[in-house]
């Protein structure tokens, strides 16, 4: 069957706000007098904002009570948001518009499945909103990356089976939250960091040149699920 709908992360694979995310944790970890790293960082892709702040009190073996807790991710959002003021669509990364040209002339749906709460002020800002068919709102599910339910949710929204969509993230924690959905998983990054992923991709405009072999893989995956014999147990 052909793909019904292509769900995109945002960060790093859209667009890349993750100077902007670093300079907010760092700031709210050396206030904590934890040392947090580049490294760290990449950790906390696909991560929301709650466990990336647990992520850092982890690190300090801190613990603090849930107003202070609420007190630094409001402190951290603000920063953010002051960092991201700047975004204009040149921001956004070669090739995204192109590939969501082609999808809307093949009837293929786009939907966002972002762990950022900011998710709709960033497309807004890069020019793009009004090119997606549902976004995905991570305040309303339950659990976040590498969980599949937000995947789950914006397939639900779109109203297509999860077996008959694609999931692009540049995470591993998106890419197994893909792979936990039922769906095909495409990775734009690192080939080791994202090796549960179908199909990986250097750049998304890689993607966006090799987008119809992308979906023939697709077609040829779903025509594998359903000849594979049943085995009973």
């Amino acid at each position: 069957m052909a793909l019904q709908a292509a769900i995109f992360d945002l960060d790093g694979v859209l667009t890349d706000t993750a100077e902007f995310h670093f300079i907010a944790w760092q700031s709210i970890a050396q206030s904590l007098g934890v040392d947090f790293s580049l490294d760290d960082n990449e950790k906390l892709k696909g991560v929301d904002r709650h466990n990336s702040l647990q992520h850092i009190l982890n690190k300090g073996n801190l613990t603090i009570d849930e107003q202070a807790f609420n007190q630094l991710l409001d402190r951290k959002n603000k920063h953010y948001l002051s960092l991201i003021a700047s975004i204009t669509p040149q921001h956004l990364f070669e090739g995204v518009l192109a590939c969501f040209t082609s999808l809307k002339a093949r009837g293929i749906k786009i939907g966002l499945a972002s762990a950022s709460k900011n998710a709709t002020l960033v497309l807004n800002k890069l020019g793009i909103e009004s090119l997606f068919d549902f976004v995905g709102d991570a305040a309303s599910v339950k659990n976040s990356k590498p969980a599949p339910d937000i995947f789950l949710s914006v397939a639900a929204g779109l109203g297509v089976d999860a077996h008959d969509c694609m999931g692009i993230e540049d995470a591993a924690a998106g890419v197994t939250a893909i792979k936990s959905a039922k769906m095909y998983a495409v990775g734009i990054g690192d080939k080791n960091t994202l090796c549960q992923a179908d199909q990986i991709f250097t750049t998304f405009n890689q993607l966006n040149l090799h987008l119809s072999d992308c979906l023939t893989a697709f077609e040829s995956s779903q025509h594998s699920k359903v000849e594979s014999p049943q085995v009973d147990g």
